[in-house]
């Protein structure tokens, strides 16, 4: 709608071009026409966006395109991240596309776009997971608006529309957080499940940084300094496959101060292990992969991943048109045929070689995920069941043996009972923000550490001294110490070497301390 707007002792009338974009009226030779009142200059301003409404709705190329052409438009045109791009991708090639690919932009209503949201919710997609996808494709129409192409944006909520009673529609599960005796349980257990060390040299690191699980794998060793920590890049998988070095997530560059024994530790895990080079990056990262990886090329045969890169699309797309090939256009399920044709893709065939980096899927299930619930995650496909227990033999009793083969259930004496239930590898960044507001450290310094900004004024005004800082590392000594002492307190041994030491030197050092002066 149009509007007047008063200019000293005139007003003018404003009518809107396209979203965002406002033009003045004015008279053939180019001069602001001068209205006495407000409603005058409100009548004409709204006459002049009638005729621009009309001129677009009466042209049938604007807004005849359909949805899916203007999508893969829409894609050339973005320079994101890598990652945000296979997510925006994996997003609108998967959910959103099957339904609105054929269907003109102008045709899109609010109605289509209710119906389609309940339908996903019906298929059984989480309330987060439904929200995304509702939002890829608002962010979609918008540019749509931003062109001209459609009048509104079909997407956008209606605040108080067809809303439940309550101030929020969707509230997201709480995120689940652990104590520093959580940390180091379940960083035994992981060492456990690789048989090496490493793993729980990672996830003590994690708990008492804040780093994210990218900017970890992504650690060189020159970046482990005498008393802190840089992050300067990450390592991430993409869809495709690939792990990209790129700098961390919202450029969040940062020093982050470390406790003398996380140096210790850290160095001495670099004293073992001698890290090479990397076949991918040739960089000497502090952390590799436990495991194998499928490799194309190495006598196993293209992957999945593989076929996705080369038909261009992503790996839930590739996916649907071998499962679900009603859920895909046409055109794009014969381009992923074509290539799967061409490469010869055939599923189960495999090569595995050594991984050079920790893949984020198999970290969280094979390791993180059976040591913080005490059950191997669950096969695809069967998540709401519970997935089997971890067999143990009891010796030592904390954290016990691990059993494998056939019948290893048979053979076990015991299984791992829960840690924390619902924990992830992100949940230990949350839990240090929240062992660091129970020390009281000031929010400056926990927004430093973690890379987050504030932009406010109160953050401007805001500075971190080293009184902060000493005080930090001393509530994080603290925990440390404390929970050496539960474990102690459980088992002065464990089958984990590193903590098997740490344990041990522990030891000595309370015993020291009680003798006699």
């Amino acid at each position: 709608m149009g509007y007047g707007e008063k200019r000293g002792n005139y007003f003018r009338g404003r009518y809107k071009i396209t979203q965002g974009k406002y033009g003045t009226l004015k008279d053939a030779h180019g001069n602001v026409i001068k209205f006495k009142s407000k409603p005058a200059a409100k009548k004409a301003a709204d006459a002049e966006e009638a005729k621009i409404r009309a001129k677009i709705w009466k042209n049938p190329e604007l807004g005849a395109e359909s949805f899916g052409e203007y999508a893969e438009r829409w894609f050339g045109d973005l320079d994101l991240a890598s990652t945000t791009m296979d997510n925006y991708r994996r997003d609108i090639e998967g959910h959103v596309l099957p339904e609105f690919a054929d269907k003109p932009l102008k045709e899109i209503t609010a109605r289509d776009v209710s119906a389609w949201e309940k339908k996903i919710k019906a298929a059984g997609y989480a309330s987060e997971s439904v929200s995304t996808y509702r939002s890829r494709l608002h962010l979609v129409l918008a540019d749509a608006l931003e062109e001209g192409l459609i009048d509104a944006n079909p997407a956008t909520r209606r605040r108080g529309r067809g809303r439940r009673a309550g101030r929020v529609r969707h509230r997201g599960p709480e995120k689940v957080t652990t104590t520093p005796l959580g940390i180091l349980l379940i960083a035994e257990r992981m060492a456990v499940l690789s048989g090496r060390d490493d793993e729980f040299v990672a996830n003590v690191t994690i708990g008492y940084t804040g780093m994210r699980f990218a900017e970890l794998v992504g650690l060189e060793t020159p970046y482990v300094r005498d008393e802190a920590i840089r992050v300067e890049q990450q390592l991430v998988e993409l869809d495709s496959g690939e792990i990209e070095l790129c700098p961390p997530k919202d450029d969040s560059y940062r020093t982050l101060d470390a406790n003398r024994w996380l140096i210790a530790l850290l160095r001495d895990h670099i004293t073992r292990k001698q890290p090479q080079p990397c076949p991918c990056h040739g960089r000497r990262f502090v952390f590799d992969s436990f495991g194998t990886v499928r490799r194309w090329g190495r006598g196993g045969g293209p992957t999945l991943k593989d076929v996705a890169k080369a038909a261009g699309v992503s790996t839930g797309t590739v996916s649907n048109v071998l499962n679900h090939p009603e859920r895909v256009r046409p055109e794009t399920r014969l381009r992923v045929i074509e290539v799967i044709a061409e490469l010869d893709y055939m599923r189960g065939r495999t090569a595995e070689e050594t991984a050079a980096h920790w893949r984020r899927s198999a970290f969280g299930s094979r390791l993180f995920y059976p040591a913080a619930h005490g059950r191997y995650r669950p096969e695809e496909g069967k998540e709401g069941k519970l997935g089997s227990l971890v067999p143990i033999q009891a010796d030592p009793w904390v954290p016990g043996t691990l059993v494998q083969g056939r019948k290893a259930g048979a053979r076990a004496t015991a299984c791992w009972v829960p840690i924390a239930p619902g924990l992830t590898p992100h949940g230990e960044r949350h839990s240090h923000k929240m062992h660091m507001e129970e020390m009281g450290t000031p929010k400056v310094l926990m927004d430093e550490r973690m890379g987050h900004i504030d932009g406010s004024v109160s953050a401007r005004y805001s500075h971190v001294s080293d009184e902060m800082r000493l005080r930090l590392l001393e509530g994080l000594d603290r925990n440390w110490y404390a929970a050496l002492d539960a474990r102690l307190a459980m088992s002065p041994r464990s089958s984990v070497g590193v903590l098997d030491r740490l344990l041990q030197a522990r030891l000595a050092e309370l015993a020291g301390q009680s003798e006699p002066r």
